[in-house]
């Protein structure tokens, strides 16, 4: 009898640890555009298996890429409400909750890749720990963590070496304000378009060149729509990680460090991956007959930074301090 009841005991216990195992278990759904080849795609697949190893299976986070659970205004208002519990995208796509968010995309914001995922970092960033309280209050929303995805450059069916190049023509921009203000100034006509339907809005015709991040560039194939590659470097790339703030704070403290930990941790290896994968990007493109503009053959980056900074300034005026307290971080 007694053996029974010691048996009964081990299987009782055995099923209350299960049960409470089960029952501290998280499972976050993690959303984003990106398609396959993409460095963000990459990145979301890394930091969920981190996630998943560092809390020892605590927290399971789900990656639904390319635009799964809707195109970016669905996942916004996804995380917005908690259906979608964390997402990655332009740190301007959130200017719907606060509208100063975007200064952390401006144009020539940024002295390079270090600079940048500093700027970026609540930790050492002041401009985005006052923007991050306006984004919890406004949209109950938080932004935990960066990743760099390189600069941004453009892209035509024809050589391009100054604003004047691009007077009247249509150009692809990501369906936010910033990059209606940002191509104005560049000379172009700016027209929205997800990024889904990027190609074909290139191939038919219904834009004549766009902008993105040379790893974007190749990840869908738009070289061959667009013969011209435009060295402007006129965004460093840095992406926003951001999550529901209820849901954030209902996951136990101790997991919410490890995973601010993971954050770090990601964004640092993806200014590793950009380091290992541009002279490849542009050997690649090459390869492909692309052809790569720079100053060297011409490109006037000067004038492409003046005109751009002036459609800024016109723009977002209330921007000046906020530019200026991100060129002081050191």
């Amino acid at each position: 009898m007694r053996t029974f009841e010691r048996l009964l005991s081990v299987l009782l216990l055995a099923f209350a640890l299960a049960a409470t195992a089960s029952a501290q278990k998280i499972t976050l759904r993690y959303a984003h555009v990106g398609g396959d080849g993409e460095g963000q795609t990459r990145y979301a697949a890394e930091l969920a298996k981190m996630i998943g190893e560092r809390t020892q299976g605590r927290i399971e986070v789900r990656v639904f890429p390319g635009s799964q659970l809707g195109n970016l205004s669905e996942m916004l208002d996804g995380v917005r409400v908690g259906s979608i519990h964390m997402a990655h995208h332009d740190f301007s796509s959130l200017d719907r909750f606060e509208k100063d968010v975007a200064v952390f995309n401006a144009p020539y914001a940024f002295r390079g890749p270090d600079h940048a995922m500093k700027a970026t970092n609540e930790a050492t960033s002041p401009v985005l720990a006052d923007i991050n309280k306006k984004l919890v209050e406004k949209g109950g929303v938080r932004i935990v963590g960066n990743f760099y995805r390189g600069a941004r450059h453009l892209t035509a069916r024809y050589p391009v070496y100054s604003p004047k190049d691009m007077a009247g023509k249509r150009f692809r921009g990501v369906p936010i304000a910033l990059w209606n203000t940002m191509l104005k100034g560049m000379g172009a006509v700016p027209t929205p378009v997800e990024i889904a339907e990027i190609m074909p809005a290139l191939m038919t015709g219904l834009v004549e060149g766009q902008e993105n991040p040379l790893n974007n560039i190749i990840a869908r194939k738009m070289y061959e729509a667009n013969k011209y590659v435009m060295m402007t470097g006129h965004m460093e790339s840095v992406l926003a990680l951001f999550v529901n703030e209820a849901t954030w704070t209902s996951i136990p403290d101790a997991d919410r460090k490890i995973m601010a930990q993971a954050f770090e941790d990601m964004g640092k290896r993806s200014l590793d991956w950009y380091r290992d994968s541009e002279a490849k990007e542009i050997a690649f493109l090459k390869e492909k007959g692309a052809v790569i503009i720079t100053e060297k053959e011409g490109l006037k980056l000067g004038e492409f930074r003046e005109a751009v900074l002036n459609q800024v300034n016109v723009d977002y005026p209330h921007w000046k301090a906020y530019l200026a307290s991100l060129d002081a971080i050191k």
